[in-house]
Parts: structure tokens; sequence; C-alpha cells
């Protein structure tokens, strides 16, 4: 039922006052690509989360050999073999940090005590009696440096390969293509091996192992971005105003993929990380008195029955940042390039 007391008048039906000056504007403030993708970035809470750890591991592989009064190579035969050791913690039985060992027979025994030893080794010592705390954290310095070196150098190499390839195109193609099928058709662990055993083992000589056919896989992506850029208008305009080909392929394609780049940069890290682990484990890595994470875990490795310690901490070390890594760039993947989520 209609209320009497409603009174229709004619100014309800007059049109609504609109201010032409606000009629257009814009309530909040317009991204840019990277605000955006950070927008979407911080959803993936695993890869904030893998973030927050990598910082905290980058930052303690710089600061962690100066947290402990013991020099990373500083060797001390007395004190060797000891398990970890916390102040604070050490009375806590039931946390892997008060200095205890097992025998065979199964009983347990404080390492400390037995040997008279009045120090704290937090993440005991091994056999020359060197502080793993300092070793741990000298190792993962030089692993991140490697991988990072590695990838730094897989990226450049790539990239210009990949875009000279892929913008000149025909028999320059053809030919720069065929190249990396025969790179790419050797397999990988037999090159670098014969590269660390020529070169000798070091840092230098395994970052060049490394990107001798770690470049391979970016120069292949970039070529596909470069032909799917190069019949586009924003190129073909380039051409028209005069642009240099170096112009076109490195102001103007390159700043267009810099997503694609960023993500396989990422994604080749880990793989950078756990190669040169695996060349350290089987006796290619870094020489004494240097200390890689996988030179740590073939050291361990001999003496995991007795002592497990020296194999755990940088196994845990190696697959911590490893999984990290692989979090961020998958978080990356999604963010800087949505379609690549299907």
């Amino acid at each position: 039922m209609l209320n009497k007391d409603l009174t229709i008048s004619k100014d309800m039906f007059e049109p609504a006052h609109v201010d032409p000056n606000k009629s257009e504007k814009i309530a909040k403030a317009s991204l840019n690509f990277w605000q955006d993708s950070w927008l979407r970035i911080k959803k993936n809470k695993a890869a904030i989360v893998s973030m927050v750890i990598l910082i905290l591991l980058i930052i303690m592989a710089f600061v962690g050999p100066l947290l402990t009064p013991y020099g990373y190579s500083d060797q001390n035969t007395k004190h060797n073999n000891l398990p970890p050791r916390i102040q604070g913690l050490e009375n806590v039985h039931w946390l892997p940090f008060d200095g205890t060992l097992s025998r065979r027979d199964g009983t347990e025994y404080n390492a400390y005590e037995v040997r008279k030893v009045d120090a704290y080794y937090w993440f005991g010592t091994d056999n020359l009696g060197r502080d793993l705390f300092a070793r741990v954290w000298k190792g993962t310095q030089i692993s991140l440096f490697i991988a990072f070196m590695a990838a730094l150098i897989d990226m450049l190499i790539g990239v210009s390969y990949g875009a000279i390839s892929g913008y000149v195109g025909g028999k320059t193609d053809s030919i720069m293509q065929r190249i990396i099928e025969v790179i790419v058709g050797i397999p990988n662990l037999i090159i670098v091996v014969l590269m660390i055993l020529v070169l000798k083992p070091g840092i230098i000589p395994i970052i060049i192992a490394l990107t001798i056919t770690g470049w391979t896989s970016m120069a292949r992506v970039v070529r596909a971005q470069v032909l799917k850029f190069k019949a586009q208008e924003f190129v073909l305009a380039s051409k028209t105003l005069g642009a240099s080909n170096f112009s076109i392929i490195f102001k103007h394609m390159i700043p267009n993929m810099f997503g694609i780049i960023i993500i396989n940069t990422m994604f080749s890290i880990p793989n950078a990380i756990f190669f040169e682990a695996f060349l350290s484990f089987i006796g290619l890595g870094l020489q004494e008195p240097n200390a890689s994470l996988g030179s740590l875990v073939n050291d361990g490795y001999k003496s995991m029955i007795a002592f497990p310690y020296q194999m755990i901490i940088p196994s845990i070390m190696i697959a911590l940042i490893m999984v990290c890594f692989n979090l961020v760039a998958d978080g990356l993947r999604d963010a800087l390039d949505p379609k690549m989520r299907d």
C-alpha cells in the first residue's frame, strides 16, 4: 500500500547534478608494473616467508663468522669432534645443544665434561678441531657467491646471445642455435668435471665450469621472446624512427622481458648451489682450508655414524637455501607473469 502522506513532486524527476570536474576523477593511484607485481607476491605467504629466511641467511653468511671467537680455519686438535653446545641451552637435555654424544652401546656422555673442555662450540667442531659454526656460515657465504656469480654470468651471456640470435634471424640464427644444440647435447656433468680437472679446483674454475652450459636455457627463452616482440608495433615504430638494432634490442625489447629474465635467473641460483655442492661432495670442489656447504657435507659424511651433526647441519643449510629460492622463484613467476601460472 502506498503511503497517503507521500507526495510526488516534479523535482524528483529532474536529472542529477554531475560535477564535470569530478566525473573522471581517479579515486585510487595508478600502479606501475613493479608495484602491481609486489601486491601480487605479497599474497603468496610461502614466498614472503622464504624471502625473509633468505635475507636472514645472507646476513648471517657475512655476520656469522664474526659472532664466534674462533676462525673458520683455526685448528685445535685437543677440541676435535666436540658436539654442539650453546650457553643457556646446555641444561635442556631434550635439545641437541647440551654437548652429549652416544657411545656404541647406546649410553650417552657429556663430551665437554669428559675431556675437560671449558668452551662453547655452537655447532660443534670437526675432526681437526675447527669451529663448525664459523665454517658453516663461511661455506654458506662461498656457496651463495658462486651461485650468484654463475647465475649473473648465465644471465648476461644468455640474454645477449638469445636476443641477437632471435632478432637477426636467418642463417645467423640457424648457426647460433646449432651451437647451442651441440653444447646441450654433451652431458653437463662431463663438461664441468673436465673443466675442473683442467683448471684445478677453486672458486673461479667452479664458476667458469657452471657457466659453460648454464646460459643455454636463458638464451632459448630470450630468443623466443624476441621472436614474439619482433613483429609488434613498438619495434616497427622504433625502426621507422631510425633506431639502431642495438637500441631496439637492449632498450626496447629486453626491458619488456625483465620478468622472464628474473624468473629464470632465480631458478638457476638453486641449481648452481646444488651443482657446486655436488662437485664439492665428490671431491672436485674447494680445497682446504676453504669450505663450501658441499665440502662440509663431504667431510661430515666420513664420520656420519659417530658424529652425525657434522653432516646434518650443512645438509639442512643446503636444503633450506634451495627450498627457499625455489619458493621465491615460484612466487615471482606468479607475480611477474601471471599467465605462466597455468
